[in-house]
This record gives C-alpha cells, sequence and structure tokens, in this order.
C-alpha cells in the first residue's frame, strides 16, 4: 500500500496534503480561516521580486534559463550550471528520472512519499518496498529520500555513495530525493558527487522557499543524465517567472541563512506545544514535525473541525504530522486546540 494516504475519515485526494477545498469538505463546521500545517512547506515564504510585465508576455530565454541554473549550481553545491536540470516541480522530473533506467527492479526507501513508487511502476519497474539500504538486493533503480519524509530519517553519505557504486556495477540509478535538504546540517547532500556517476539528486524550490504554486524544482546529475533529463522535458519547460524568482531567492544566502535559524526555532516551539500537550514527537525536519500517540485519528478529527489541517497516515495509523504555522494567531489557535483535546480526554 502506498505511503502517504489518510485515514478515515479521508480527504479527498489524500496522497498530499495542502488541499483546503478538501478540508473544508471533509469539516464542514470549522472555523475559518483554516489554519493549515498538512504539509512542509515554509509559512512564511521568499518576498516575490518585483516582476517587469513583459516577463509574462514572452517566452523564457536562454539567459533566464542560464541564470537559475547557475544559481542553482552555486546553493546547492552541484559541480556545474551544466549539471543542473530546471523543471516546473522536482514531482514532473520523477518519472522521466525514473526512466533513465530499463524497465527492471526499483527498490524504494519505506516509509517515504508514495509518488516515488507510483513514478517507478510508471517507468516499467516492478516496484519493491525495502525498509532499509540492506534490503536493497539487485535492485536496477533505487529511490531514498534524505532527510526522510515523514520521519526525518537521515542517512549517511558514505552509506549512499557506497549503493551508488555498487549499482554502477551493472548499470542501475540511485535517485536521492533532497526535497528537505535546505534544513539540514551542511555537508550532508550528494549534490557534490554526482559527477562522474550514477547519481540523480532532487531538489524541492518550493518547500523551503515557501513557494511551492510557483512551481520549481530541479534535478541535479552529471551533463550526459542532465542532458538527456533536459530533452525529455524540451523547451520552456519552466515559466519566466519561475526562472526569475528561482535565480532571485537561490542568490539571496542572507535570506537562506535567516529563514535555516528561523526555521529550526520555529520547529523547537512546535516541538515544545506538541509535548506540552502530550504528544510523543518522534522525528520530522525543521519543517515538520511528526508526533505518534494511540489518539491520531480522533486528534486529527479535532484539529480539523478547530479549522486546522494535519495529516494522518493509513500505513501508521498512531502517525501524526504537523507543519509549522504562519503567524502568532495560528500558534495560539494550535495551542488552545491541543490544549483543549488533552483536557477532554
Amino acid at each position: 500500500m502506498p505511503f502517504g494516504g489518510a485515514s478515515a475519515p479521508r480527504l479527498d485526494g489524500g496522497e498530499h496534503g495542502g488541499d483546503l477545498a478538501a478540508a473544508r469538505r471533509l469539516f464542514p463546521a470549522a472555523a475559518e480561516p483554516f489554519v493549515d500545517l498538512s504539509t512542509g512547506i515554509n509559512p512564511n515564504p521568499y518576498p516575490l521580486p518585483r516582476l517587469q510585465p513583459e516577463i509574462f508576455a514572452r517566452l523564457p530565454d536562454s539567459a533566464a534559463l542560464e541564470r537559475v541554473c547557475a544559481a542553482a549550481a552555486k546553493a546547492y553545491g552541484a559541480p556545474s550550471p551544466a549539471c543542473v536540470v530546471p523543471a516546473p516541480g522536482s514531482q514532473i522530473l520523477l518519472p522521466l528520472i525514473c526512466g533513465l533506467v530499463r524497465p527492471g527492479r526499483a527498490a524504494i526507501l519505506m516509509p517515504t512519499y508514495s509518488e516515488h513508487a507510483r513514478a517507478a511502476a510508471l517507468a516499467g519497474h516492478a516496484v519493491a518496498e525495502v525498509g532499509d539500504l540492506g534490503a536493497i538486493g539487485d535492485a536496477d533503480l533505487v529511490v531514498v529520500t534524505n532527510p526522510n519524509n515523514p520521519d526525518g530519517r537521515l542517512f549517511a553519505k558514505s552509506a549512499l555513495l557506497a549503493l551508488a557504486g555498487r549499482l554502477e556495477a551493472h548499470g542501475g540509478v540511485l535517485l536521492v530525493d533532497e526535497a528537505f535538504m535546505d534544513v539540514v546540517p551542511r555537508g550532508a547532500s550528494l549534490a557534490s558527487d554526482i559527477v562522474p556517476g550514477n547519481i540523480v539528486v532532487l531538489r524541492s524550490f518550493g518547500k523551503f522557499f515557501g513557494l511551492a504554486g510557483l512551481r520549481l524544482g530541479f534535478a541535479l546529475a552529471a551533463p550526459p543524465l542532465a542532458a538527456r533529463l533536459s530533452a525529455r522535458l524540451g523547451p520552456w519547460a519552466v515559466s519566466g517567472p519561475a526562472l526569475e524568482v528561482g535565480a532571485a531567492a537561490l542568490a539571496d544566502h542572507d535570506w537562506i541563512e535567516k529563514t535555516r535559524h528561523r526555521l529550526a526555532t520555529a520547529a523547537a516551539r512546535l516541538d515544545a506545544i506538541l509535548s506540552d500537550a502530550g504528544l510523543d514527537v518522534v522525528g520530522g525536519t525543521t519543517l515538520f514535525r511528526l508526533t505518534r500517540t494511540p489518539a491520531a485519528r480522533a486528534l486529527f478529527q479535532h484539529l480539523g473541525n478547530a479549522g486546522i489541517l494535519t495529516r494522518i497516515f493509513s500505513d501508521h495509523p498512531e502517525w501524526l504530522r504537523f507543519g509549522l504555522p504562519a503567524a502568532e494567531p495560528d500558534w495560539e489557535r494550535l495551542r488552545i486546540a491541543v490544549a483543549e483535546f488533552r483536557g477532554g480526554r
């Protein structure tokens, strides 16, 4: 069963968070506005630069593409801009990357984002869900989320590089989804280790920068693999506004460092609220926290009725995941709602 789906009561399209229309159908009497804690997206986004109107009226040009590739290579630590493939969100890259390997056996490190298994199956692979790196076996494609969602598990770089070496011996590929790598300690990313080799790294722009609706993401790979991915995407895959905003944000090192610290402070504050309510915080990153409680489903329902949307998981009914509130009124609503649930039990 794919990991990540909400258990009953279920949101329509429950494989993913952030669907407030579905939340309103599920909780029609909930207080408005909803506090959406169902995603791992920075609730305080990068401030949008002023864009010239003509950028919306013309096709993206090669100079804009070169700027964002250079900014991404520097920000993520890729060897060169030739290793960077921009796309309209990292999601669209998943089946394309899985298709770099002829159909065979794909091993997905679980539990994790459900789209990995779906993308591998779409590319013609037989999918095996495994619990640790030692269970990879004879896979042709291995997909690892690092740090993992939703538990925040972080794999050692040395272990991943050793795995990539074993895969390379028979033409296999290692796909490392680093969607939440922006918030972990420096040096954990494989972005600098992609050349030469058979490693493809995915980076999400929208989560850390809080601009998920912009639809921008990147694949980082050795130039031959990067060229194959770019060819599959075709020309003008990313909009001009997204290229412009992405280049500006990735080059804003001061905002990036301040945001890393701000998110760490917010995550510690969230841990305190959840712990005070008797919840066991068992993992996560500074963009989301995972709790474990036998009352997860009841708490999901209670919070939903209070206009606070969280994430439950069908494969792990004792888990409940919380994103970060955006503003003080949202923090206070969460604090009161979890305290009332505890007090009412």
